[in-house]
Formats: structure tokens, sequence, C-alpha cells
């Protein structure tokens, strides 16, 4: 809704559906749904939680914390700018506000995301309060409840903000482990990294009318594609009919169905008694105890020692990340493994050709390897989509996976995406949930877990196969959480500024080293890995073999728990404590 002139804001709006004047009060006591045309207009968080909770029951969570710019990002206005004039506008400290409340006396945490604050972007802040009130629900063993508004990843923290769909959905699975219910509510828009995260791995997704959700916003696939898009397009019903959400519903009566599920819930789940609650901070210090015997000195060539080769601009390592020579999935299959099995199919009804996975062999080990396949022709690159996995894809890495826990295998991932396909059919197919389901398994995954970045990491395509218990990545490689080209079309704009967002984004081996998005950088021969393919083999081999062998020996449930507290660590406090690497 938008104000008809600013002396009558108060009192009159302009349906943005109808173009109905509409009296504001008569609009208030309606919800914000024009009684119409049944337009629902977004709303703030607070506003949304008054119109949810029980009057009297709220009880905020806090909200402050450190104030981080870990990549010093400028575009056309400094970062922290932005963000101090999303906090003027909004009166809110981020894009979430969480608390604890009762819903028809049911008791629950919520977390309920503002697209007023900066398109209610995902970043390390606002992953960081979403876990607290997941752990707060875990706590307290009460139910989740999640209303998303999103555009996606917060572009100014880079490869951190990607982060955060790991460290979310982590907590998600921990609730889903303790058997509570966990709820997510999309409301317009849903997109991203957030609809391929948390907004899609829940228990039950709800989505209010008119609420859009899909991995690919509608101008991107029409700018990628070509193509114009169907009628209604990523709507509620849309998503409806493609069974991607349990219901659809209106606005008056969102409270009702949230009180009859809890109801349902509740009395389905034997009474336990209240797990003492312990402040995150004693967690991450427990588990950062236990992480100790994993714990691994920083490599030289990452930290930029005397002797390491010079480092590129950001802008020469996009193009040497996307050289066609570059090696491959199926040339590292054949040059650092032996005896590779492929295998096919998601057991749905299709075997994407962006995805090669089997088994094989490592110095006499079996494991799983699952990678993104390019190519090398224009021939090539075409047949396998450009290495965009399609969610037959992921759900193909996905059943691998599993296999691969079930036999008792180790999974090395081998990442070279731009990122995951943003076409008609693959929104259709749910490629949100799929990235999200795959992202949620792999934080639960009884096994070790090894990924490469071995040319493009490109957002979430590229992280449904890294939530890793170790993340290498070549030397010449890259991992964002949105192409350089994307970025600067959005913030600067203008595409041309594309090497300016590279540099900005720190997306280059080094920089995500220092970040602690990596864990260890393998080196290149002194030109590129396309130029000598069996010296870039032989260093894989043994970087993979050095850091595979001691998760070998660790049991499978500290296994789990340590993969957690690895991404767990991306929260805003340990941004703020990074602030010196710089």
């Amino acid at each position: 809704m938008t104000a008809t002139a600013p002396r009558e804001e108060q009192l009159w709006s302009r349906c943005a559906g109808c173009a109905s004047l509409l009296y504001r009060k008569r609009l208030r006591r309606n919800l914000d749904v024009c009684p119409e045309c049944g337009e629902h207009s977004r709303l703030g968080a607070p506003e949304r939680l008054r119109q949810l909770v029980d009057p009297g029951s709220l009880r905020l969570l806090a909200d402050r914390l450190p104030e981080a710019d870990p990549l010093d990002f400028v575009d056309v206005l400094p970062y922290p700018h932005r963000l101090t004039g999303a906090r003027a506008s909004t009166g809110l400290a981020e894009g979430v506000v969480c608390a604890t409340a009762t819903i028809g006396g049911h008791p629950v945490a919520l977390a309920v995301m503002d697209f007023r604050f900066l398109g209610g972007s995902l970043g390390c802040a606002v992953g960081e309060l979403i876990t607290r009130a997941a752990e707060r629900a875990l706590d307290d063993r009460t139910p989740l409840v999640l209303i998303t508004a999103s555009g996606g990843a917060r572009m100014q923290e880079g490869a951190l903000s990607l982060m955060q769909m790991a460290t979310v959905s982590q907590a998600i699975a921990a609730l889903r482990e303790a058997g509570l219910l966990t709820v997510s509510v999309l409301t317009d828009p849903t997109y991203g990294g957030v609809a391929a995260s948390f907004a899609t791995n829940t228990d039950l997704v709800l989505a209010e009318s008119g609420a859009r959700m899909g991995f690919a916003g509608p101008r991107v696939i029409r700018q990628i594609t070509g193509r114009a898009l169907p009628e209604g397009f990523q709507t509620a019903d849309f998503l409806l009919r493609h069974g991607q959400v349990d219901m659809v519903v209106q606005r008056r009566s969102l409270r009702g169905r949230l009180m009859a599920l809890l109801a349902a819930t509740r009395a389905g789940r034997p009474a336990r008694p209240p797990v003492p609650r312990q402040e995150p901070a004693s967690r991450r210090e427990r588990l950062a105890d236990d992480g100790a015997a994993l714990a691994r000195p920083a490599d030289p060539a990452a930290e930029g020692d005397d002797g390491t080769p010079a480092v590129r601009d950001a802008w020469d390592t996009v193009r040497m990340a996307r050289h066609p020579g570059r090696p491959t999935t199926l040339d590292y299959l054949d040059s650092v493994f032996d005896g590779f099995v492929e295998l096919h199919g998601d057991r749905l009804g299709a075997d994407c050709p962006a995805i090669v996975g089997g088994v094989a062999r490592l110095a006499g080990r079996y494991v799983m390897v699952i990678g993104h396949q390019k190519g090398h022709t224009t021939a090539e690159l075409v047949a396998r989509n450009f290495g965009m996995a399609s969610p037959a894809g992921h759900r193909k890495a996905l059943r691998l996976m599993r296999l691969a826990a079930r036999l008792g295998l180790p999974v090395v991932t081998l990442v070279d995406t731009p990122g995951a396909d943003p076409g008609v059919s693959a929104e259709e197919q749910g490629q949100a949930a799929a990235i999200a389901e795959n992202i949620l398994t792999l934080t639960v995954l009884p096994t070790p877990v090894l990924a490469v970045i071995t040319g493009e990491g490109g957002s979430g395509g590229a992280l449904a196969l890294a939530v890793a218990d170790r993340v290498l990545m070549l030397e010449n490689a890259v991992y964002s959480v949105i192409s350089p080209e994307g970025c600067a079309a959005i913030l600067w704009p203008d595409r041309s500024a594309a090497p300016q967002a590279a540099r900005a984004l720190r997306l280059t081996a080094p920089d995500l080293r220092r970040l602690g998005v990596v864990d260890e950088v393998v080196s290149e021969p002194s030109s590129a890995a396309h130029d000598d393919p069996a010296d870039t083999a032989h260093r894989l081999r043994a970087a993979l073999l050095a850091n595979l062998l001691p998760l070998l020996d660790v049991p499978p449930a500290m296994l789990v728990r340590l993969r957690r507290q690895r991404f767990r660590r991306f929260g805003a406090n340990r941004v703020g404590a990074r602030a010196d690497l710089r």
C-alpha cells in the first residue's frame, strides 16, 4: 500500500492490487488486507508479531550484536552507512525480530524477518539471531515458528552470509532430532538463500496468500532464459500446485492454523522434563574445546608468507576459475582417484548431467565422490548445463550421500558451478527445497565429508555440496554468495563494475582462508591448473589424503558435532572477533 498524499498518510492508503482508496483504520482492522481485492500488504516484524501472539505473552530476545563489516564492503555507499539507514528507517537493530511467546496458549520461539531492513537479507547477524532463537526453542523444548521475508543472502558480507544457510539449517536439524516441531510461514517475498535453507527445510511449510517464493527471482530467470514466465509463477498457489508447501493460508486464518498445528503436535508428544537452558556462548565454548583435536595449523600459502605465489587480482582470479581448460570433476576422477564407478539418477524420474557421482578409490580406500561437471567445449558445456544442477541433480547427490553413510564411506565433493539451475522448470520442481534438503542432510551425515572448491563456487548451488568437515580450495578458484556481475548490477548498479565487485566480495582463496570459510588452500602450478593438470592432480590428491585420513578416526557422533561447531562459528560474534584478520 502506498500513501495518497503526505497529509493523508495516516488516514488513507491506495491498494497496490486494485488501486482502491482505503481508510487506513479499516485496513488495519482487516490485518492490512484489502477488503476489495484481498491484496495482502507486506507487514513489518512488530506488526506481524502483534497479529499472531497472545496479548501480554511476547518476550523479545536480545538483538544487540557486535558491529561487523567483515569485508569492509563499499559499493556506492559503505556498508555501515546502509546499516545505519536501515536502522533509522525501521527502528529495528537487524532484519529479524526474535522472541518467545504463546499462540493460543502454546509456547513457541519465533523469528520474524522484516523485508524493510535491507530487503530482509540474510547476513551474519540475522543468521546468529535466528540460530539463537532455535537454540532457545531447543532448550525450552518448544516449537520454532519462522516467518520469512527476504530477497536472499546479504551480498555485503560475501561468503560469510552464505554460511548462514548452513548455520541455521543445522539448528533446525537439532530441533528435528529432539522431536520438536518447526514451522515456516512464507510471506512475500522469500527468495535466494533463505528459500534454499530454513524457509523450506522445516517440518511444515505454510504460505501466506499472495506470497512468492523461489530460489532465483523472476527478473534473473527472465534475463538468463529469455523466456516469458507462466501466469502466477512462484506464487503461493503455484507452490501449492507443485507440491512445495503444505497449505496456503489467508492472513486472517494464519493464527488459527498455527494454533491448530501447535495443539495437534503437542497432544501427540509425550511430556518430557525441560532441559536446563544454557547460554549459547557456553555451548559454543564447549564445542570449541571438543574441536581442539582436529585443529590444524594455517597453511602458509593462504597467509601470504614469503615465497608464496604472487596474489592475483580478484577479477583475474574469477576469469581463471572460469577458464574452459580448467580440469573438471571427470578429469579429477580420472587422475586423482582410481576405479570410478558412476551412479546415475535421483530415483524420482531424472538424471541431471550437471552432477556426476559414484564410488571410487583414493589410495586404496573407497570413497563416494560427487561433483559438478562443466566440460571444456561449447557442446560439453551445453550438454552439462554449464555445471548448474537441477533439482534432480541435487536429489541425486542427496541419494549418494545417504548411500555413503549407510555403507560407511567418506564423501568427497568437488564444487565447480556458477550456481544452481535458475530455469522455470527447476523452480517448478522445487529447486530451493532440493538445495535446502542437501544442506540439512549434510549437517547430520554420520560419515566424513570433505569438500573442494575446484573452480567456481557459486552461491547455494555450491553450498549444497560444501557443508563439510573440511573445506579445501584450489588457489585460483573462487567462492561467493553471488557472481561479481550480479552483485555489480544490483549494488552499483552497473554490470561493468564486476571487477570492482569481485574485489569487494573477497571471493578468492586467500581471502576466504583468512575469514575461516576455507580450511586450506591447495596451491596450483606456477601458471594455473589448466596448464599442468597432472601436477594439479598430484597436489590435490596429497591434500585430500592429508585432510581425510584424520577424519576417519573420529567417531560419527563426534564428527557431526564438530561439523556443526564449524558452521556455528559463522555468527556475528565470530565475525566481530575476526576483524583483526583484515
